[in-house]
């Protein structure tokens, strides 16, 4: 499997399981129409039409694009941490019955984890 070469914060999050600050991520406010990727392995994990504002400061999404995303249990015991499936890179964390959406799933995701590419229009 080809790897992007990430820079050091990058890897800090996605190889360390890091996370970017509250409000400072690249995609946090993006509304346009497109997927995002893996910034590591470029495997395609999220409709844009699946993100919703949650006001929590990372971009967050009610679904996911089918078997794109792993689930365990994080390190602390009580999070679940959400890990791209093709490559094993950090995303973030899944947070279940918070009423945001109908689906009632909350990934919230590092925007340095992804690489966001626009529909063409």
């Amino acid at each position: 499997m080809k790897l992007n070469p990430l820079n050091q914060f990058e890897e800090y999050v996605i190889l360390n399981k890091g996370t970017e600050p509250a409000f400072s991520g690249e995609y946090y406010k993006n509304k346009e129409d497109g997927i995002y990727y893996c910034k590591q392995c470029n495997a395609a994990l999220y409709k844009a039409t699946d993100k919703f504002d949650s006001g929590c400061g990372w971009p967050s999404f009610d679904d996911m694009i089918e078997g794109a995303v792993h689930q365990s249990t994080d390190a602390d015991g009580r999070r679940t941490e959400i890990t791209c499936a093709n490559c094993g890179g950090h995303l973030g964390h899944i947070f279940r019955g918070e009423g945001f959406t109908s689906k009632n799933t909350r990934h919230c995701v590092n925007s340095v984890s992804l690489t966001f590419v626009a529909d063409k229009k």
